[in-house]
């Protein structure tokens, strides 16, 4: 028995925010100072480091709930299941439902109730819940998924990444370039065959790392708001993913018994394209041997950071899309991987 991914839907918003529609901002320091160089110059530096030439936000009429309803309806018609007979819907997200303009973050019901009701289903069996595991969400939430498979109480899963960071960001922050609103889905059944999960890795860092991403104060030190936001420790998160995320993964990989060499694809958390070229390079440094061309697929330069719906958004991309010419066969051994709030890590092995 393994499990196998049957069904994948994503949800790209519309509204487009190119970089340049950053050169008016007012970007100011932490401590509330402005900055010696001009907007231009601090977007060509972003641009290069992140890799991030646009990204998506969603209508001002949508929650994070409604795009990953949208992804999930999706994934159920891929998979051609009926939802009434779904065990679980797992939601990984950070912030529940913030509405445009508003300050607060709902998560009461959770997402997977309100996803859930939108679906219509009315089957009580059905476990609906949130999962927040930072940007690795989605993937933690497929290892859920698989337990209660494995275990023998599911038979089918939904599994939803959904994120609105545009709603959480602070304007006076340069970081907030670089985070984007989308939804990823996917369906996992029971499957008789080979393929499917072959193995997992997790951890969760927070003797000295817990407070690398938190929600801080505005960079604006003439602003009375209360009101917190995202905020990160770029350098330490740099630092902390190249030196954790490739050992992670390697355990991934041997835990599945599979050949470096016949990993196809590594879809990894599209959160700096600098840092995933990075991660990349030492985890093949791990065994010294040399990168394979065209195996990591990279969507960040168009739809920025949208957390957990990064992994599950690209999937889905690139099976339906043959996205920037990178396309799967079936028996392909792919690798997702992810880093993020907490600090959390996690990586699975995949049989396509």
């Amino acid at each position: 028995m393994n499990i196998k991914i049957t069904g994948t839907g994503s949800y790209v918003p519309n509204i487009i925010r190119k970089n340049e529609d950053f050169i008016q901002s007012d970007f100011l320091n932490a401590d509330g100072s402005t900055f010696k160089q001009k907007n231009e110059v601090i977007i060509e530096k972003f641009k290069a480091i992140t890799g991030i030439e646009e990204r998506r936000y969603a209508e001002e009429n949508q929650v994070t709930s409604d795009l990953g309803l949208i992804a999930a309806q999706k994934a159920i018609a891929d998979a051609n299941i009926n939802p009434e007979e779904l065990d679980y819907i797992i939601v990984a997200s950070n912030y529940g439902d913030v509405k445009h303009g508003n300050i607060q973050c709902d998560t009461v019901p959770s997402m997977a109730s309100r996803i859930k009701h939108n679906l219509g289903i009315k089957n009580p069996s059905c476990v609906a819940y949130d999962l927040l595991f930072g940007c690795p969400g989605w993937v933690q939430a497929m290892i859920h998924a698989q337990a209660f498979m494995k275990s023998g109480i599911a038979k089918k899963c939904l599994v939803i990444g959904a994120e609105t960071l545009s709603r959480v960001v602070d304007h006076s922050d340069r970081d907030s370039m670089i985070y984007s609103d989308g939804a990823g889905a996917t369906i996992l059944e029971i499957s008789e065959n080979e393929r499917g999960i072959l193995s997992h890795e997790a951890a969760s860092h927070t003797f000295e790392e817990s407070q690398y991403i938190y929600f801080g104060e505005t960079n604006d030190s003439e602003s009375d708001s209360d009101t917190r936001y995202i905020k990160m420790l770029g350098r330490k998160i740099y630092e902390f993913a190249l030196n954790n995320v490739p050992l992670a993964m390697k355990s991934c990989l041997e835990k599945s018994g599979t050949d470096i060499k016949d990993l196809k694809k590594i879809f990894i958390h599209q959160a700096n394209e600098k840092m995933d070229e990075a991660i990349l390079e030492r985890f093949y440094k791990l065994y010294e041997t040399e990168i394979p061309e065209n195996i990591m697929p990279m969507c960040i330069d168009e739809l920025g950071n949208s957390s957990v719906a990064t992994v599950p958004t690209l999937f889905d991309m690139v099976i339906k899309e043959n996205y920037k010419n990178h396309n799967l066969n079936k028996g392909d051994i792919i690798m997702f991987a992810s880093v993020g709030a907490g600090m959390n890590i996690n990586a699975i092995t995949y049989q396509y």
